[in-house]
């Protein structure tokens, strides 16, 4: 029996728990061994697939299920298994035939299964796949990437996807989630699969009570699950949506963000 027991922290990955430098600094590993040799549950939420964040997922002790494409799935690393997941619709590939039209310049990366397939790469394509460490498979027509599709990722710059976001929301209404996880990646999911919607799954498989959620993250695609958090947590380096919706602000991810989490939580439990 611990103090923490009963609770439930869920952290973004990259520019939250992972910083700049390409690790995970060591005082929010200290932070969360105490946490859970103290009966906490600490997870993952993070816009990386399973193939992306698997080489990853030993740097930081955790102790519950991870939440993974940004809230299509949930997967349990201590057993190997994908414990849920959900899927794009159907019609998905004439949805994005339909807005390369529209959109001559985007680009997109699609995910099935532990494969990636990408149409029209461009230099963020080339910036992310570098960044998570892995390959792809290049379709020159969309008609010819397998599905169903976990998540799609489209690509470009900030303005252009402003206007591929726009687009979506109009001409496939209620059909996706299109979210931001950074200014240069604007993720799609099935409509209701985001990371709050898979944190509260998550919660609930664990038998966790809603007012003992905590959250920590820096981008838009996380405000569903600071939503759900009973206290909304950022580090300082988060995105000004972030910090405009009202999360508390702690410090730079570089600093380890998960110390002051654990110190706050230390008190209040």
């Amino acid at each position: 029996m611990g103090k923490f027991d009963g609770v439930l922290l869920a952290s973004d990955f990259d520019d939250t728990l992972y910083d700049y430098h390409g690790q995970v600094p060591q005082a929010n590993v200290d932070a969360l061994h105490y946490f859970i040799r103290q009966g906490g549950r600490f997870s993952v939420a993070t816009g990386r697939a399973h193939r992306t964040f698997a080489p990853y997922a030993h740097l930081a002790p955790m102790n519950a299920p991870a939440v993974l494409s940004n809230g299509s799935a949930l997967y349990d690393f201590a057993g190997d298994r994908m414990l849920f997941q959900t899927f794009l619709r159907e019609q998905a590939p004439q949805d994005l035939e339909r807005l390369a039209q529209a959109f001559p310049e985007i680009g997109f990366e699609a995910y099935f299964g532990e494969e990636i397939f990408v149409y029209q790469p461009n230099a963020v394509t080339d910036s992310h796949m570098a960044k998570v460490g892995t390959q792809y498979t290049l379709c020159t027509r969309i008609a010819d990437m397998p599905t169903p599709w976990t998540k799609v990722i489209l690509q470009q710059d900030y303005g252009y996807l402003l206007q591929v976001q726009a687009w979506m929301k109009e001409h496939c209404p209620g059909a996706y989630e299109v979210i931001f996880s950074n200014k240069y990646l604007l993720e799609v999911t099935e409509a209701g699969s985001h990371k709050g919607g898979m944190v509260k799954k998550l919660a609930e498989y664990l038998e966790i009570a809603p007012e003992h959620i905590y959250c920590v993250g820096d981008n838009q695609n996380d405000i569903p699950m600071l939503a759900l958090s009973a206290i909304p947590f950022a580090p300082a380096n988060c995105a000004q949506e972030v910090k405009d919706w009202g999360a508390r602000i702690l410090c730079h991810c570089n600093e380890g963000v998960i110390a002051p989490i654990v110190e706050i939580l230390d008190q209040r439990y």
